[in-house]
């Protein structure tokens, strides 16, 4: 039984959290500051701090509401997971740098450096947090920072970065996968096909000036933001992924070349690629 209106746990992590000079901020972010919660999702905080805060003290506001704790994690980010007892939903709460995070947004709008897949994800990871708790205001200057045209220079070096590896060059993600279904390498067939898609999507959104947004729900995303799109999208990419069972593999070259042979009559109508 939810004891709490859930939207009241990262609002009180947040005072929490304040109680450190350490810590500049406090945000929200992912499906919940999105908009697009469906009852089943994480709640995704982030703390930018100064300086690394004492594991005793992050386990004991973990234990105050939560269960089946995770602290300390590093396989990506530095953070901690639980289960909040009264709302019965999993809490990250993941800890960055102030410098880190403003590095990477000079990067991508300063510098115009591409990524292979998810070039812009930090991007609109800033733009789209719901400030919990700022102390200064540093994080409302970044935010402010963040607003800002989507940069010509950036939208051709994430297309030049990510279009050449999908099949035009001799390692490219179609001929690795080619060579992974002639051996019936079926793990390397669907990793070979992850990495494809996230290419993909990175070039869909750069070409609509649209911040990456993460690895979840996109072709709900590029139907929403993303009116320079093929005309089947949804089709196409749910073509590819049902091939990746065994059984379906036969077919997998052709649902793929049809995937990119769709975004590239896109690129080449905006003349972001050679024909």
């Amino acid at each position: 039984m939810i004891t709490i209106d859930p939207l009241a746990v990262p609002h009180e992590l947040a005072a929490r959290f304040a109680e450190l000079s350490s810590v500049l901020a406090v945000v929200l972010s992912g499906s919940t500051s999105n908009r697009v919660d469906d009852g089943k999702s994480d709640f995704d905080i982030y703390v930018y701090t100064t300086e690394e805060i004492p594991v005793a003290w992050r386990t004991e506001v973990a234990r105050r509401h939560g269960t089946h704790l995770a602290i300390d994690n590093r396989y990506w980010e530095l953070g901690d997971d639980w289960i909040d007892t009264r709302i019965h939903r999993m809490v990250d709460v993941i800890y960055r740098w102030p410098d880190w995070i403003e590095e990477q947004i000079d990067r991508l709008l300063l510098r115009c450096e591409a990524s292979t897949g998810y070039s812009t994800c930090f991007w609109h990871n800033v733009l789209h947090s719901e400030t919990l708790f700022d102390r200064d205001g540093w994080y409302g200057r970044l935010q402010e920072r963040a607003r800002q045209p989507y940069p010509d220079e950036l939208r051709r070096a994430i297309v030049a970065k990510n279009h050449p590896i999908l099949r035009r060059t001799l390692s490219s993600y179609m001929q690795q996968l080619e060579l992974a279904i002639e051996r019936a390498d079926h793990q390397s067939v669907n990793h070979r096909v992850g990495a494809l898609l996230a290419g993909y999507f990175d070039i869909l959104f750069a070409l609509n000036r649209q911040p990456h947004p993460g690895e979840k729900r996109l072709v709900a995303y590029a139907e929403t933001l993303c009116p320079l799109r093929p005309p089947a999208l949804a089709q196409q990419v749910e073509a590819v992924i049902a091939a990746v069972a065994p059984a379906g593999q036969a077919a997998l070259l052709a649902h793929a070349n049809a995937l990119l042979d769709s975004l590239d009559e896109i690129l080449l109508a905006e003349g972001l690629i050679d024909a």
